[in-house]
């Protein structure tokens, strides 16, 4: 059995116009909408679903709404979703019906797995000249005026028993520890071989459960600099970035979402193999961002928020002292 990653998200919220304003400016395209849900999906075809509370079917959610329902995991054939089956059979909220199997993880959280909807898509991406590399000849690296996501890469939980999570992923879904805070936090992936991490559980020094952000995969650096100031140039509200985390090594940035806590443009993060030893970090700021912009780049002035607007002219055009 091989999880692919996320397949579909189903956030819980009330002010579906909001949120539907928010996710077309984010870059996905508007499947489907009825007076309780949305329906978005992203490049790829992973799924975003924002429904009413009351939906009828909607499970419960690990804290008040606005927030993450529920997740649904992908694996490529119907034999793997059977041998999902074997393996979630008799665990907490087990469900199946044909299409879905599914549970309630320890933290409460509602679990499916599916046979994938994602179809593969080939995209242009930059290519990065170094010092040793030089790949890109006669070709200008890309700008974006507006990012369009590719998949939904992770998610990230605030959970009260980060042992009893950990292992119900280990053991009914095959995933595998990248890095960990040790009692604190544990960095996920699907497989051995994989991204660095498509879930992040954590523990908060005050217990909780809940959703600290969800993670949206673009292209490139310049993707991110360009879906982030498209949002800037929308009136959403930065949480921080654009920056870089140095464990995953990931470029973000993260933007304050209407239907629960963060969601963040990342990319270039880490490919890990079998071979991968799980480091140990102890948490805090310079661990979280090797540097990161506070508040932002506004959109319109391309300079950080509340930065002096640019004159027009060279930053050399000017008196000496």
């Amino acid at each position: 059995m091989h999880i692919q990653g996320i397949d579909e998200i189903t956030f819980g919220a009330s002010d579906l116009a909001t949120c539907r304003r928010f996710f077309t400016d984010w870059g996905l395209t508007l499947l489907d909408e009825t007076p309780q849900q949305l329906v978005f999906e992203t490049l790829n075809g992973c799924r975003v679903r924002v429904a009413h509370g009351d939906t009828p079917g909607l499970p419960p959610g690990v804290e008040p709404d606005p927030t993450l329902r529920e997740v649904v995991w992908a694996v490529g054939s119907a034999a793997e979703l059977d041998a999902c089956r074997e393996r979630l059979r008799g665990q907490p909220g087990y469900i199946d019906d044909g299409q879905r199997v599914g549970c309630t993880d320890p933290n409460g959280l509602a679990v499916r797995v599916q046979v994938t909807r994602k179809r593969p898509v080939q995209l242009e991406c930059a290519r990065t000249n170094t010092w040793s590399e030089r790949p890109r000849v006669n070709r200008p690296a890309p700008a974006y005026e507006r990012a369009q996501p590719v998949e939904v890469g992770h998610v990230v939980f605030f959970v009260l028993d980060l042992a009893a999570t950990t292992a119900f992923y280990e053991q009914c879904l095959g995933f595998v520890v990248s890095d960990r805070y040790p009692g604190r936090g544990h960095f996920m992936r699907c497989a051995p071989e994989g991204g660095h991490h498509d879930l992040f559980l954590l523990a908060p020094p005050i217990p909780r459960k809940g959703l600290n952000h969800v993670a949206f995969t673009v292209r490139d650096l310049h993707e991110v600099i360009g879906g982030g100031m498209h949002m800037s140039r929308c009136g959403w509200t930065t949480e921080l970035g654009p920056g870089r985390h140095p464990i995953s090594s990931a470029l973000f940035w993260y933007f304050e979402n209407p239907a629960g806590a963060l969601v963040e443009y990342y990319t270039d993060e880490d490919e890990l193999t079998a071979d991968w030893t799980p480091r140990d970090f102890t948490p805090g700021p310079t661990v979280f961002a090797e540097w990161a912009i506070k508040g932002g780049i506004d959109g319109h002035t391309r300079r950080q928020v509340n930065a002096e607007a640019p004159s027009g002219r060279f930053m050399t055009d000017k008196p000496k002292a």
